[in-house]
């Protein structure tokens, strides 16, 4: 086992350690059964771990970053329990959902729950720059909920070029990684400097996490992905592969994109076809050099920060974002 994978091994295990606890409340059951099932379920914790990763990058503990790393997980979770419903999604991380497991209302309410959870975890962290850290987060909520919203805007609007998905994707992925990232600067006493650095660097890097997770929804395994594949397609999301392969398809190629987009004549047979569309007019190798490129302009970030183990973490943790199969 290499020095990254035991570290990102240790700060996983802290971070499930502590959301399996922050529980306690057994009653109603209708919300903390719910909160429980979804607070124990399986995830990379990729956002908590670069919090703790970053914090050490600019001179603290992982130890000192733990309850902010609790809470951007929860935050997370939050916009999951409440996508899922919006995207009517059956299961997540190999599981049923929450609002298929219980109905919509209870989902709805477990997400209400879950962003108080955040913010009391969060106010726990002991920093000097706690106002700041909190304003950052509550941006960073802000940005979430205006990314969903573009989202579900674009499903019934034809024309969206690709700087209106990047201007999407900034906010309702991008903006968490950043906060990720800043909060761990600001808690581990980072520079100014250091701190738009990496602030920077959770930018590009969840751009590249966007796309890669475009990517994978048609070349990935589905046990290890968590989720259907070609469920982008059958949903008629304006993902970075269908948008691309609308500027370059023609004839009846772009007859069958261009009725993804309007959300016709979609079934299950459709994705193998489009699938091969994407092949044949190189669309893959463009979503994979742009994920390559975001990594390579995030790594430049770290350029900026004190040369150590830790900033070095942070050079392995993009290219295991980078080379992810899930």
């Amino acid at each position: 086992m290499n020095a990254f994978t035991k570290t990102y091994n240790t700060y996983r295990a802290l971070v499930d350690q502590r959301l399996h606890s922050i529980v306690r409340k057994a009653e109603p059951a209708s919300l903390y059964e719910p909160m429980k099932y979804i607070l124990s379920s399986s995830g990379k914790r990729i956002r908590p771990i670069l919090i703790m990763l970053s914090c050490k990058a600019a001179g603290g503990t992982a130890k000192e970053a733990l309850h902010a790393a609790t809470a951007i997980e929860i935050m997370h979770n939050f916009t999951l329990v409440h996508d899922d419903i919006m995207d009517h999604a059956e299961s997540r991380r190999g599981k049923p959902t929450v609002h298929t497991k219980w109905d919509e209302n209870v989902a709805i309410l477990v997400g209400d729950e879950l962003i108080a959870y955040a913010y009391r975890e969060l106010l726990k962290t002991e920093s000097k720059a706690i106002s700041r850290i909190a304003d950052v987060f509550t941006d960073g909520v802000v940005e979430v909920c205006e990314g969903q919203a573009y989202d579900k805007e674009f499903e019934t609007v034809k024309d969206i070029t690709i700087d209106d998905y990047l201007l999407m994707i900034s906010k309702k992925t991008g903006k968490l990684f950043a906060v990720s990232a800043e909060i761990g600067a600001l808690i581990g006493g980072a520079t100014e400097r250091e701190t738009r650095a990496l602030r920077s660097y959770g930018n590009f890097l969840g751009r590249a996490f966007q796309i890669q997770d475009d990517l994978l929804d048609i070349t990935a395994d589905e046990k290890e992905f968590g989720k259907k594949i070609g469920g982008d397609i059958l949903e008629g999301k304006k993902t970075f592969l269908l948008l691309r392969a609308a500027e370059r398809a023609a004839g009846k190629d772009k007859k069958l994109i261009e009725n993804i987009l309007r959300k016709k004549k979609i079934s299950c047979a459709t994705i193998p076809a489009v699938k091969e569309i994407y092949e044949r007019y190189g669309i893959l190798e463009l979503a994979r050099n742009a994920v390559d490129r975001d990594i390579r302009q995030a790594n430049i970030q770290l350029e900026k920060l004190r040369a150590g183990t830790a900033a070095e973490m942070l050079y392995k943790f993009s290219h295991w974002v980078l080379n992810r199969n899930f």
